[in-house]
């Protein structure tokens, strides 16, 4: 099969660690050990988040003496390249001598008259105290909300419209090459008028633009790892049901969480009806279980009834 394997943020940064470069380094080799058996009998492209490393990146710009600080789709291709390296390096140390994998940077084309512009709402960065994320706000003329108990920076977040990168993609996979691309969502562009190419200040939905990459690249399935066993009914109460398997109508009304839960089932649910492939999300660690169909939730066109265990 083919496969488009988003991994979370969880596969870098787990929850209350420290945002190092050793932390991520071994949440990224316990993923690769993870993926390496579906590397191996599958055709896989893998995609990742950068939430927290490009947040960091710009509070580390503004911090320093740089007069012109970069904008966030150059800081967006500068964590696209640290977290890809780290994760064909740890791929490389478990996957046999001779199989090959590629990171490549990835370009996404966005519209510029996109509503987010005007309505930020992405994450992005760490979580401050509302004193802090206030003082913040005034001084460099960012917009703070609350996500949990803490204050996070947002952005602006358009839709994406094509991975440009696709046929270069395409072209490794058909040559069995593992490929890590479209990290954090990809590298926001638009098209001028007279046709150039320009970056703009934004960062795409990582599992949006996952799940364009699988319709493009006419993959069977797409496989979104999170920290969770599944999507879950009544989530965070006794009474939370995991959902094994739904199609995309069947979940359309359920509304799940906007800051978690609800982008995934989306993408999810969007890449199921535009190919008619599968979709599953679920746990890391379950990955090879998902894909069985003996954990995580399954979304495709087959199912009868909605299943809940």
């Amino acid at each position: 099969m083919r496969l488009v394997i988003a991994l979370g943020g969880n596969a870098l940064l787990r929850r209350g660690e420290p945002m190092t470069a050793e932390a991520q380094r071994r949440n990224v080799r316990l993923a690769a050990q993870a993926l390496a058996p579906i590397v191996l009998d599958h055709q896989v492209v893998i995609t990742h988040g950068n939430g927290p490393q490009i947040g960091l990146l710009a509070l580390q710009q503004v911090a320093g003496t740089a007069p012109d600080p970069f904008p966030l789709d150059v800081l967006g291709a500068q964590t696209e390249g640290m977290i890809g390296y780290l994760i064909e390096q740890e791929l490389d140390n478990v996957l046999p001598s001779g199989k090959l994998v590629a990171s490549l940077l990835t370009r996404v084309l966005v519209d510029r008259r996109d509503p987010a512009f005007e309505h930020p709402t992405k994450f992005v960065g760490p979580g401050y105290d509302r004193a802090t994320a206030d003082a913040m706000a005034r001084r460099q003329h960012w917009l703070f909300r609350q996500d949990g108990t803490h204050w996070r920076r947002v952005v602006a977040s358009p839709h994406p419209l094509e991975i440009i990168e696709t046929r270069v993609i395409s072209l490794l996979v058909e040559h069995d090459v593992t490929v890590i691309c479209a990290g954090g969502g990809g590298i926001p562009v638009i098209r001028q008028a007279d046709g150039s190419e320009i970056g703009v200040e934004a960062v795409i939905d990582k599992d949006r633009a996952s799940a364009l990459l699988a319709h493009q690249l006419r993959a069977d399935g797409l496989v979104m790892l999170t920290d969770v066993a599944a999507v879950a009914l009544d989530f965070g109460t006794p009474h939370a049901r995991a959902i094994r398997h739904a199609t995309p109508a069947m979940l359309a009304g359920f509304g799940f969480p906007a800051g978690s839960m609800g982008p995934k089932v989306e993408a999810a649910s969007s890449f199921v009806e535009e190919s008619g492939g599968f979709a599953t999300i679920g746990a890391l660690e379950d990955i090879a279980a998902i894909l069985d169909g003996k954990a995580g939730t399954r979304i495709d066109r087959s199912a009868a009834a909605l299943e809940v265990r």
